[in-house]
């Protein structure tokens, strides 16, 4: 049957609409002359659309797990789905065609045009000039780098942040279904860093790809993951959850140290303000959006000394207004139901 060749599977996951499902069932790597396995037993189910964040130490095998995925790595044993296809069947240079990949090194050609690094695999699957100079266009434009100043630029005329836009942009050219992140802003400056990452989760939130995201950083995590792995050695996972989950509750002490102090600090930051129990709007005080997270409105509050700051609806009068107990209420609930308001 068709489906079952290289070419009907590949067609298959790169024409799919939208983002895609992932399944690792026991994915096992032995390095020849180890005795232990580097990843042992990994399985793992991913939705459509999630960004996965892999965490833990150096060395414990999380970048190895995920290019098993596109097969820079070769599985040892295991099984490998992508859509519900075996990509371990798939030729690997075609099939990392189909998944976008960015790593820390960014690697762009330093003797290509930005334009010539972003259209390098929609060449390789036989695009035509006009077809790829469009899709030059729409991914710089998309990363916020103007074409007509950046796509006839050397990757030594951006900075590092720029650079680092290209390579998303890069591995965004032939639309994959899926998108590999090895620690992608890891070498970035902190300032730059956060940038990188408001501007990615603006990207994914247009997207919508199906990624898995190392990092080392647990803040970085949690700012920008659906759900988190947290890995140990040989790749064995402490926790698969929610950033707000984990949060809450941590498996172990393994986990609990990722979080390290101040866990109480980042749960506020992933609760929007509009998840607490709003008093009645106050007259000269501060303010923050109906978008701003609990921590956005405590820090206005220590900042300011205020007593209260309301909460804007972004387009009529202020919605209400919350204090310190309002938050710590809300922090509170936050352990039950989420999204349930705060009485």
């Amino acid at each position: 049957m068709s489906d079952l060749t290289n070419t009907g599977i590949l067609s298959a996951i790169a024409d799919h609409d939208g983002a895609v499902s992932i399944e690792l069932d026991r994915v096992t790597k032995t390095y020849p002359g180890q005795r232990a396995s580097a990843v042992e037993d990994f399985s793992m189910s991913i939705q459509p659309g999630e960004l996965i964040m892999f965490v833990g130490p150096s060395g414990c095998g999380k970048t190895t797990t995920m290019k098993m995925i596109n097969r820079i790595i070769e599985p040892t044993s295991g099984s490998i789905k992508i859509d519900g296809k075996d990509v371990l069947s798939i030729n690997p240079n075609e099939l990392r065609c189909h998944i976008g990949y960015v790593i820390q090194q960014i690697g762009l050609f330093p003797h290509l045009t930005i334009a010539e690094n972003i259209g390098c695999v929609p060449k390789l699957l036989g695009w035509s000039k006009t077809k790829i100079a469009e899709r030059v266009d729409q991914l710089l434009t998309t990363v916020q780098l103007d074409p007509g100043q950046f796509a006839r630029r050397y990757p030594r005329q951006l900075s590092g942040g720029q650079q680092q836009r290209v390579g998303v942009a890069r591995a965004l050219a032939a639309d994959p279904p899926v998108m590999l992140m090895d620690e992608p802003f890891g070498a970035t400056d902190p300032i730059t860093r956060e940038k990188l990452q408001a501007e990615f989760l603006r990207l994914q939130a247009t997207i919508g790809k199906t990624i898995i995201f190392v990092t080392h950083d647990f803040d970085e995590a949690i700012r920008l993951g659906d759900r988190i792995a947290v890995l140990s050695e040989r790749s064995q996972i402490e926790q698969f959850d929610t950033p707000a989950a984990i949060l809450a509750a941590p498996a172990n002490d393994y986990v609990a140290s990722f979080i390290g102090q101040g866990s109480a600090l980042k749960r506020l930051a992933l609760i929007p303000v509009t998840e607490a129990a709003l008093g009645p709007a106050a007259a000269g005080v501060p303010a923050v959006e109906h978008t701003a997270s609990l921590r956005d409105a405590l820090d206005l509050l220590v900042l300011t000394g205020a007593d209260r700051v309301n909460v804007l609806t972004g387009t009529g009068p202020a919605a209400g207004s919350l204090g310190h107990a309002a938050i710590s209420a809300a922090l509170a609930g936050a352990g039950h139901a989420h999204g349930q308001k705060v009485g």
